[in-house]
């Protein structure tokens, strides 16, 4: 995938639609993930994905391979909408608190997730935002540490010995239920 990736990113650097729509189809669906997870809300996610991937197309010459995969660079732009988000003047949450969305954003679509989301929340609220943010890109949109690191700006071998350190705090703290659930929550949120 990384090499059709890199032809991909090349052909639409040089004005190719088709082949940013190829890119687009490829990676929509870590990038929706990625946003949904920090703000829980499926049309608050659908609209930052959109505008992550319209951020990526007006600045894909900017985009160099020698600095990073693709996919990194997409989770940087997806990292910064998430938090130009949450700056906004019409929402005052920090992006670290992601975690306390407003009650009037339920939808029925998002019931079942929030289900869940709730029996995880009080567990996930007693770590650090960079530590949840940690096992929210390993877990959850099933990042490698080398990307990792590359989103969070942090050394590989930091991220590897802080997610470890986090996993294991959080199976020596929570209910082995609740454990289970929140590995197995990716499988929720379809």
């Amino acid at each position: 995938m990384v090499r059709e990736t890199e032809k991909l990113v090349k052909a639409a650097q040089d004005g190719s639609t088709d082949s940013f729509g190829r890119l687009y189809e490829l990676f929509f669906d870590r990038i929706y993930r990625y946003i949904y997870y920090r703000t829980m809300h499926r049309e608050t996610a659908e609209d930052l994905c959109s505008k992550t991937f319209l951020k990526a197309l007006d600045s894909l010459d900017s985009f160099k391979p020698g600095r990073g995969s693709f996919s990194t660079w997409l989770y940087r732009i997806a990292a910064n909408t998430v938090s130009d988000h949450f700056r906004s003047a019409e929402r005052r949450e920090s992006p670290a608190d992601v975690w306390e969305i407003p009650s009037e954003e339920d939808h029925v679509v998002d019931v079942h997730n929030r289900i869940y989301w709730e029996k995880l929340k009080p567990v996930l609220m007693e770590l650090p935002a960079g530590k949840r943010e940690l096992i929210m890109l390993r877990i959850w949109d099933d990042l490698s540490f080398t990307e990792i690191a590359a989103v969070t700006g942090k050394s590989e071998a930091s991220c590897k010995m802080n997610f470890g350190r986090t996993l294991k705090h959080l199976k020596d703290t929570a209910p082995l239920s609740l454990y289970l659930l929140f590995i197995g929550f990716t499988t929720f949120i379809e």
